[in-house]
């Protein structure tokens, strides 16, 4: 006749209620979890072996880097262009309207090349522009007329290029 080992547990009386036998046993799901730890290590290991990197990709090449630091500078001197007439047309509404695309010029660049030199040739640009029409002409006709928008602004351009220029670089998003 065989005696039950000492080692082993009583099962525990079961609920009121509850079917005999269906409380778990916690020896066994110990043992399992022992069991399905390795398992999963394993697996999340793979995971992140098959996951690709968050950093961005460099561009392709030098050429294509003065390409896209050439159209900014181009759309910098548009933004300014049209934020100088907008602002002074238009002012508060048009004030507001310039900055934001002032502001969204310079973050674009930054986010489309991932570095800061694609805010400062857009900004180059946009500085270019606006000191361009400044300066007015020997009629005496000037795009700016001096006051309170025309400095906000030239104050808040520039702004927003800095804040632009410091931000972080981010990760270009994976395809």
């Amino acid at each position: 006749m065989s005696t039950p080992s000492s080692d082993a547990e009583p099962n525990p009386k079961p609920k009121p209620g509850s079917k005999p036998g269906s409380e778990p046993n916690p020896k066994a799901h110990a043992k399992a979890r022992s069991n399905a730890a390795p398992a999963t290590a394993g697996k999340a290991t793979a995971e992140k072996a098959a996951k690709p990197s968050r950093t961005p990709d460099p561009m392709p090449s030098k050429a294509a880097r003065y390409v896209w630091y050439g159209v900014l500078f181009v759309l910098g001197a548009l933004v300014g262009t049209a934020g100088a007439l907008v602002q002074a047309a238009w002012l508060p509404l048009g004030l507001v309207l310039a900055l934001l695309a002032t502001a969204a010029l310079f973050y674009g660049g930054l986010r489309a090349t991932g570095t800061q030199v694609a805010v400062a040739a857009a900004g180059g640009g946009w500085l270019v522009a606006i000191v361009l029409l400044s300066f007015g002409r020997p009629e005496g006709d000037g795009a700016f007329g001096g006051g309170v928008g025309e400095l906000l602004f030239l104050f808040g351009g520039m702004a927003a290029a800095v804040m632009c220029t410091t931000l972080s670089r981010l990760p270009r998003p994976t395809p």
